[in-house]
């Protein structure tokens, strides 16, 4: 790895939790920051069941407990993995349209190019979209017309995780420790079971952030 990728660090979070942080926890951070986010808005992670979208719910709850956070998923199987994870309420996204008439003053768009025009249906007066993720696949804008597919007084930004720097990294590990985030990946894999961990990512059963330790399984009692 090259050196001016090493970023010296101040944390007391154990090996699982910080190996949980990077790079998940570094872009849903550098999008909150992005949508200017208040403790009053109605935010909608539309991905939710992703890593970003789980860190992103885990640091806004955090720091405003009772602001009001909503997912999306192309599968409402997982309506109750969501909920429980603390979203406050699931919208099915299905075939690109949000199934809803909800509307949001701030949207974190993991889908990407893909549904950015159907996000800004469902945003409010003043309020952003951050695209920061391409899950559907699609990594332009096609045939988009800002006159007319910007919503009236509405913004459209992003968040791009390369730009990174020990600042920021250590003022995302600050925030976690002021704020008593809980971190944890939803799985622990270990090195001889890297395989497994790709097939579960892959898998319609994948949910939030996966690690995988460098050490055998047959080096721990875990499983």
């Amino acid at each position: 790895m090259p050196n001016e990728q090493i970023y010296p660090i101040e944390t007391k979070l154990s090996w699982e939790e910080l190996a949980t942080i990077p790079e998940t926890y570094y872009t849903a951070f550098g999008s909150m920051l992005t949508l200017q986010i208040k403790q009053t808005d109605h935010v909608l992670v539309r991905g939710a069941t992703s890593g970003v979208g789980v860190a992103l719910l885990h640091l806004l709850k955090g720091h405003f407990p009772d602001i009001i956070v909503d997912g999306t998923s192309r599968s409402l199987s997982k309506s109750e993995l969501l909920l429980r994870s603390g979203f406050n309420e699931v919208i099915e996204d299905k075939d690109g349209q949000l199934q809803t008439t909800n509307s949001y003053d701030k949207i974190l768009e993991l889908i990407g190019p893909a549904t950015i025009k159907n996000s800004f249906k469902h945003l409010n007066a003043g309020g952003i979209i951050c695209s920061t993720g391409q899950l559907g696949g699609q990594w332009y804008l096609e045939e988009f017309d800002p006159i007319m597919d910007i919503k009236e007084n509405t913004y459209l930004t992003s968040f791009y995780s390369g730009h990174v720097s020990s600042q920021k990294i250590n003022d995302l590990l600050h925030y976690i420790s002021n704020y008593h985030i809980s971190i944890k990946p939803e799985k622990i894999f270990h090195l001889d079971q890297i395989q497994l961990a790709h097939d579960y990512l892959q898998s319609k059963d994948s949910f939030g952030k996966v690690i995988v330790l460098l050490e055998k399984s047959s080096d721990r009692n875990e499983v």
